[in-house]
């Protein structure tokens, strides 16, 4: 492999970093830094997030995009949007086994994909219109169970950020202005989680391609 190590990021407002006033703190890019930093290569971020989207709006938008990316590296968080939505548990395990699916066909090794789950924005008051923390919670918690089912019976890593959105130690930094979204400290607490699978998985992998 020569040239840069190319990075596609799919998801919807937590891949772009809907809240951060500047995009390149969003944790795709942070993670595209350390690996960069890791192996002494450029990385490049293609990050498809857009906020608002649904398993359905990646499967329609994101995909074929991702199709032609010619991607080294993957990671796909879907799901927030889904459960605000009202959509049923066994119609989000339908899209995103279409989305790993289609993934899975790009043609990459599993262990260049990581599946990431949703973080849990049941208590924050920027989510009062959604729901009830309670009812968000349970469906945050069973979306998030159907994501690690499905990305694991693929060979992909999946990566648990839930915990780290619900820590109580918090910076100041730690929401975006919309009490809902991360702000830059979790997003650095995102990278962070996802580093230390993604080294793992990511690293051995592509070290026996580059010359």
């Amino acid at each position: 492999m020569a040239g840069p190590i190319r990075y596609l990021a799919l998801g919807d407002s937590y891949t772009i970093g809907t809240g951060l006033e500047d995009e390149s703190k969003n944790f795709p890019k942070l993670l595209a830094d350390r690996l960069a930093q890791e192996l002494g290569v450029p990385v490049e971020v293609c990050n498809l997030g857009v906020n608002g989207y649904t398993t359905a709006d990646l499967i329609r938008d994101e995909l074929p995009v991702g199709r032609t990316a010619r991607a080294d590296l993957i990671t796909v968080l879907i799901g927030a949007n889904d459960i605000v939505q009202g959509v049923e548990e066994t119609t989000y395990r339908h899209r995103l086994a279409q989305i790993y699916g289609a993934v899975q066909q790009f043609g990459l090794p599993s262990s260049r994909v990581v599946a990431i789950s949703t973080p849990d924005f049941s208590p924050l008051s920027g989510a009062a219109s959604f729901g009830t923390p309670e009812r968000l919670h349970g469906r945050i918690t069973a979306f998030n169970q159907v994501a690690r089912e499905e990305a694991e019976g693929l060979g992909f890593g999946f990566v648990d950020i839930t915990a780290v959105s619900t820590l109580p130690e918090k910076q100041a930094d730690w929401l975006a202005a919309d009490n809902l979204h991360p702000g830059p400290a979790q997003h650095r607490a995102f990278a962070e989680t996802i580093w230390q699978t993604a080294k793992a998985r990511w690293v051995p992998s592509l070290m026996r391609e580059r010359p």
